[in-house]
């Protein structure tokens, strides 16, 4: 009985704080509570269980006036708490959505500057390509420029020489004459470049008289090729490097006495080229 009157006390004092009854009035309801559980009793059983209810009622209400403060601060706390979450819950979304937007720009930039950059590369790659084309055409150029060659023949029959003086040999069979500095009226080459040059001679005879020819440069010899022996074929060739200024004659002249002879199959030749200018 004492528990049913504690619990009918503490829910009546929760409809008292949530509709806002006075101590009148849950008393009334704790009195008409009574009457519907408990039926008609003699007075002295009612006097007692009045006396036993204001009893727990003193007993129960200041403790459950104080618990229902201390719930009401707690509560009050928890919608400040509450009101504070969502204060910076919202203020998160809306940092989140700032940066959301930055990293959405930032990604625009990157892809702007990945844009300018690939244009500036293959613009650059271009410009280095013409570039290269440009300085191949140039030493192309310069190659055509400095390409100096010539090789010629004496493609005749018979015998040349002996004679009682030198002589200036014409090759008039020409094989190459890259930049036509070879003449082969005069038999003479005139460097058009000052550079380092190639020369070769190749002399071919018959036994009993030698075959003697030298490599000249401005009248100065330079090399001789030389063959002699009594009988059948003979022939020598030879070589030199020179540095010619611009204007320099190289040529080959037959010694007094000396004979050369041909078939037609060019034995003899005079031939020349530019190793580099300088």
């Amino acid at each position: 009985m004492k528990g049913l009157v504690c619990l009918l006390l503490l829910l009546e004092t929760f409809v008292f704080v949530e509709g806002g009854l006075n101590e009148n009035e849950i008393s009334q309801q704790l009195s008409s509570g009574d009457r519907r559980q408990n039926p008609p009793q003699t007075d002295t059983l009612r006097a007692e269980t009045s006396n036993e209810g204001q009893e727990y009622c003193h007993l129960c209400f200041p403790d459950i006036h104080a618990a229902l403060r201390e719930l009401t601060t707690t509560v009050t706390e928890q919608k400040e708490n509450i009101r504070e979450l969502t204060a910076s819950d919202t203020e998160q979304k809306e940092n989140i959505r700032e940066l959301t937007a930055t990293v959405t720009e930032q990604k625009a930039d990157i892809r702007a500057l990945e844009t300018r950059l690939r244009d500036e590369m293959n613009k650059k790659n271009e410009e280095m390509y013409n570039l290269i084309l440009s300085q191949v055409e140039e030493l192309r150029q310069e190659n055509r420029d400095s390409a100096i060659a010539f090789s010629a023949g004496q493609p005749g029959y018979g015998y040349v020489g002996p004679f009682t003086t030198e002589i200036t040999l014409t090759y008039n069979n020409v094989f190459t004459n890259i930049g036509n500095a070879y003449n082969p009226i005069t038999g003479i080459f005139t460097a058009p470049l000052k550079g380092v040059y190639m020369f070769r001679v190749s002399v071919y005879g018959h036994g009993g008289i030698a075959a003697t020819a030298v490599i000249v440069k401005n009248g100065q010899l330079m090399v001789l090729a030389h063959a002699d022996q009594t009988q059948l074929a003979i022939n020598s060739s030879n070589g030199v490097v020179l540095i010619l200024e611009v204007g320099d004659a190289v040529y080959v002249r037959l010694q007094p006495g000396r004979r050369i002879i041909d078939n037609g199959n060019n034995h003899n030749t005079f031939s020349g080229f530019l190793l580099f200018p300088l």
